[in-house]
């Protein structure tokens, strides 16, 4: 069977049944279907792509996709609308712009990591000698396809705030320590010692995960079975991160130089527009491009003033260095005019969400727009939005699948946004919350608020 053939297979066979559950990942070899064709998620190693690259990148996209490419929360690429006999000429331009792309699990680097970021030791080497030296076990079908594995250099920047299944931790240039289930200050420490008996303990976790079941996550470890495996946990030092999560705008780094952090509009940028800005950074002295958590990027090697430079253009990209702009607390999906699945514009919907209820975006509580009940941008607990053949489905707290609180008609929805700006603000108490006035009132008042006339 050519890689073609398989690769169909894959996607018109079981797999692609498999990949429609909840829980699995598309990936470069085995994209997912959705509503606007195929969709392909992808990690460079080290999480770093020159200029070039990116450009290359944002060519094939067009080529063989529909042009729109997204990062995600965690800060993955991912190219929408491949079609089944364009996926194989598009892993070519991936290969052929010299990235390299490491099969899952993902091992995730803070975005601005290495020595001029103040990193005691090499994360990027780390990455590479795990995959290296536990290539077996990382590879094997029982592993979560959403396990997680941070590599923590120990500089300024961290990904403290980021949750992981693993994690490692440089203390010093000779130390790391281990740690399983949270983020940086929860995650519970098992092991600690050289590169090599740091890479041991993961191999142990690993296999430990492997024993007890199919697809189990660190949080799913027994204590008992924790303790058999690594009995000198209890004597590790807990190091919580206390380092930086770097953000939108201007980071300075030492030396005179800066980084900048831009956020995609809706976590969604199109392949014209990117291009364009890469042309815009040609002008500049640039290091290269990092793809983020949070939907952002991170334009390294700059000079203070050049940053300035960018930060005062980028919004003409679709890009923001906004640290409060509204959007980035919206969750939305590619919508319809992009997914075949989707029954309204979610940009459209975010974009009277932000005019007409900005009250609802004090960072408070997660706001979901979902084109249909499946809820790909945001697999979790909300106050959602989801499209559905009569219109949306409002869901106060919880995800795009469950049961709506109240339903609301498709030519009604500008309508119900203004009743429940008005609800909050009639509602909140001084110095109050969006999250603590709704759960103040409740869902019965919410809800008879929404269908009044």
């Amino acid at each position: 069977m050519t890689r073609d053939e398989r690769i169909e297979t894959e996607i018109t066979g079981e797999a692609a049944q498999a990949y429609a559950r909840r829980g699995a990942c598309p990936t470069l070899a085995r994209p997912m279907r959705t509503g606007d064709g195929l969709l392909a998620r992808l990690r460079p190693q080290g999480g770093i792509l020159t200029v070039r690259q990116c450009a290359l990148l944002a060519h094939a996209a067009t080529r063989c996709g529909n042009g729109l490419l997204e990062i995600t929360a965690r800060g993955s690429l991912q190219i929408r609308g491949l079609r089944s006999e364009t996926v194989e000429p598009f892993a070519e331009a991936v290969d052929a712009a010299g990235i390299i792309v490491s099969p899952n699990p993902v091992i995730e680097l803070p975005p601005l990591h290495g020595e001029a970021f103040g990193d005691v030791a090499d994360a990027a080497a780390m990455e590479l000698a795990l995959r290296d030296r536990l290539a077996e076990h990382l590879q094997a079908p029982g592993l979560a396809p959403k396990l997680s594995i941070i590599v923590d250099g120990g500089g300024r920047f961290d990904l403290a705030d980021v949750t992981a299944d693993i994690r490692l931790l440089a203390v010093t240039a000779g130390k790391w320590v281990v740690a399983i289930a949270g983020d940086g200050a929860s995650a519970r420490p098992v092991a600690a010692g050289s590169v090599d008996e740091a890479i041991a303990a993961v191999g142990e976790l690993l296999k430990l995960l492997l024993s007890i079941g199919w697809q189990k996550r660190c949080r799913d470890i027994s204590p008992e079975r924790l303790l058999s495996t690594f009995p000198e946990m209890h004597a590790i030092s807990h190091h919580p991160r206390m380092g930086e999560t770097p953000s939108v705008g201007v980071n300075a780094v030492e030396d005179g130089m800066a980084v900048i952090g831009l956020k995609l509009r809706f976590g969604q940028i199109q392949a014209a527009d990117l291009l364009a800005f890469l042309i815009f950074l040609g002008d500049l002295d640039v290091g290269d491009i990092r793809p983020a958590p949070g939907r952002c990027l991170f334009v390294t090697g700059l000079s203070e003033e050049d940053a300035v430079t960018v930060l005062q253009s980028a919004q003409r990209f679709g890009l923001s260095a906004n640290r409060d702009d509204l959007s980035s607390r919206i969750a939305t999906c590619a919508g319809a005019g992009a997914c075949a699945s989707s029954f309204y514009a979610t940009k459209a919907l975010a974009g009277a969400l932000i005019e007409g209820c900005p009250e609802i975006l004090d960072g408070s509580l997660d706001v979901h727009l979902s084109g249909c009940t499946k809820g790909c941008a945001h697999p979790r607990r909300a106050f959602t939005v989801a499209g559905a053949e009569n219109g949306y489905n409002l869901v106060l707290d919880g995800l795009a699948s469950d049961a709506p609180d109240a339903q609301i008609a498709g030519s009604d929805i500008n309508s119900a946004i203004e009743r429940l700006s008005r609800l909050i603000k009639n509602e909140r108490q001084a110095g109050g919350s969006a999250r603590a006035c709704l759960d103040r009132v409740g869902t019965a008042t919410i809800t008879r608020a929404l269908r009044q006339e």
